[in-house]
Order: structure tokens, then sequence, then C-alpha cells
């Protein structure tokens, strides 16, 4: 179990080990809470051509085609909420995710809060007791609140009681890294499932499954402040994808990466391990900027989202090569990271 170090640690530089396992453990209860929201919102608002639950949006969503269905050919409602709850073969379930949280945050336990221990072991013990039964003798509904209001209660009390060092910024690099890549698919997914068949790119469609997307994101109330009455693809994709001011958009997202990075770079002998990082960050701030929702749409809205998912995925890695190891026995990443 090597400690590999990025800097002399006489200099105040983090253990390597201690910054993939920060950077892991944001990515894991960032993915947490937006599965917990996706199955909440499916269950509620997502309809499909026929008026049935979409429930196989979530699994398309999450590039889990091959694995849901080697384990449930039915594919019914009941196997995707137990799929992504508590199915201890699905590498990507959010107890499989608990696991993971609970090891790197064990991994980290010398730079974190007691508040913020106390809390990742009570809400992760929770978790893992799970059973299916426990789907069914709950509401799904009441499930998803109880795991989303812990992860919520988790950012809080890491926002106010982790110390401002190199921990804490590879935990915002996690943070957004995950959040550009959730958004993506969200938006990809979304837009092209509910664009009925023989329709152009920006046609109207279903209001209230626009406000669904909306809803997965947690962006409907904010979206809503900005524009109260005009509900177009093009808005909600430009709000999703530009908007500054939404925190969960690609933009906004982005733009801290790149102030992440910075601050990285600030440290001595850290500059030359960012300054690739941030040509990449910047080249995507770049291709963002330059266009409105409607130019991407009309261009191609999934080869855009998925262009964006690959350069994320590049950029993990040419973190992990400039900061930790190539093999790692330390950071407990469950084998399910997303493929685009």
């Amino acid at each position: 179990m090597g400690d590999g170090i990025m800097m002399n640690e006489t200099q105040g530089h983090l253990l390597s080990r201690y910054a993939e396992c920060m950077m892991w453990l944001a990515r894991y209860m960032e993915r947490t809470e937006n599965l917990t929201r996706l199955l909440e919102v499916t269950e509620t608002f997502v309809r499909d051509a026929n008026g049935q639950i979409a429930w196989h949006s979530i699994v398309q969503i999450n590039s889990d085609e091959q694995t849901f269905l080697a384990l449930h050919p039915s594919g019914d409602a009941d196997a995707v909420a137990s799929f992504y709850l508590t199915e201890q073969a699905n590498p990507a379930s959010i107890c499989a995710t608990a696991h993971a949280i609970r090891e790197n945050a064990r991994a980290v336990r010398p730079l974190v809060s007691i508040e913020m221990w106390t809390q990742l072991n009570v809400f992760t013990r929770w978790v893992l007791d799970l059973k299916e039964k426990d789907i069914y003798q709950n509401s799904l509904s009441s499930l998803c609140t109880h795991i989303k209001q812990d992860c919520q209660a988790h950012f809080g009390v890491t926002e106010g009681t982790l110390y401002r060092d190199q921990a804490w910024l590879f935990y915002k690099l996690g943070k957004t890294l995950e959040r550009c890549d959730q958004i993506t698919r969200l938006v990809d997914i979304r837009y092209h499932m509910l664009l009925p068949q023989g329709e152009a790119p920006g046609s109207e469609i279903d209001i209230t499954q626009w406000t669904a997307v909306l809803r997965s994101a947690a962006a409907y109330h904010a979206f809503r402040r900005l524009r109260p009455v005009t509900i177009t693809p093009a808005n909600i994709v430009g709000f999703l994808l530009k908007n500054e001011g939404f925190s969960r958009s690609l933009a906004a997202n982005l733009r801290l990466m790149d102030e992440t990075l910075a601050l990285l770079a600030s440290y001595p002998g850290l500059r030359s391990r960012c300054s690739q990082l941030q040509e990449c960050v910047a080249e995507l701030r770049v291709t963002l900027a330059e266009q409105t929702a409607e130019d991407i749409i009309i261009r191609g809205l999934h080869d855009y989202m998925s262009w964006i998912q690959q350069q994320l995925s590049q950029l993990q890695g040419q973190i992990a090569s400039e900061f930790w190891p190539p093999v790692s026995a330390v950071a407990v990443q469950a084998d399910f990271q997303m493929q685009a």
C-alpha cells in the first residue's frame, strides 16, 4: 500500500492516497444524491409515450443496460428500484456506493472533522443495513427523501467543518467533476427520450415532462425564478448547461473546477502538474461559452454531450496520473465508474 507523495510533506503537501480518497469521497456522495433524486422524480413525474413510468431512462442515464438486463430480464419498476438501492450484485447501487464512501472516509479519517466522520458513519451504516423488503414496507419516495437529506447534511457539515487545505481542494475537484458528468448525462438522455419520433430538435414537448427534467437536476425552483412563464426545450437545456447562477450547471462547475485548479497550482511545485489540466478545462469552457443552447441542439446535442463526457473522463485520468500512483490499493473505487 503505497503512500505516494505529491511533494515533500515538510512543505505541507498532501499524501497522494489522501488526495485520491478525498476526490472519490466527494464523487460518490454527489453520485448517491443524484441517483436518489432520479429514482424519486422518475417515480413521480417521468412517463413514456404510453403513459408508463419510464424506469428504463435511469438505466440509460447511468449506462447500466448490460448489467441490469443480466440481473433482471423483465425490467419492471420493482426491479429498477431494488437494482439501484439494495442490489448487492450491482456495483452501481446506492448500497455499493455507501460501502465505497465509508472506506474512502475511513482512509482520510485523520483529515476530516469529528462531525463529518460521525455523519458519514451513521449515514453509510443505515444504507448498508437496507434490505429489499424495506423498499416495499416503506414508500420509495420516503426512502429517497431520507437518503437525499443525509447527502445534503453531509455537504453542509463538510462545508462548515473541513479545513481549507489541499484535501478540501481535491474534494471540490471530485464534486465538480461528478456534477459536470451527471448534468450532461441527464440532459442527453432525457432530451432524446422526450423528443417524439419525427419531431425536429427544439420542438415543443409536454411541459410536465420537461418539468421532470428540471426536478431531476434540482433545478425547478431556480429555473422558475428566472423564467416564470416560458418553458421550452432550448430554455431548459440552456439553463442546465450554461447558467452560471445555477450550482449544478455545466458552466458553473467548469468555472469552479478552473478556480480549484488555480488554487492547487498556487502551491509550490504544483503549477506544472496543474497546467495541462487547466488547459483542458479552459477548452471545455470556451466551447460552451461560444454556443447558444439553440446552436448546441441544432448542431447535435448528443454528440456534444458525449464529447464533454469523454473529456471529463480523460480529465479524471490526467488528475490521477499527475497526483497519485497509477495503481492504488487505498481509494475504494467500485467497478461501476460510468462509461460514456
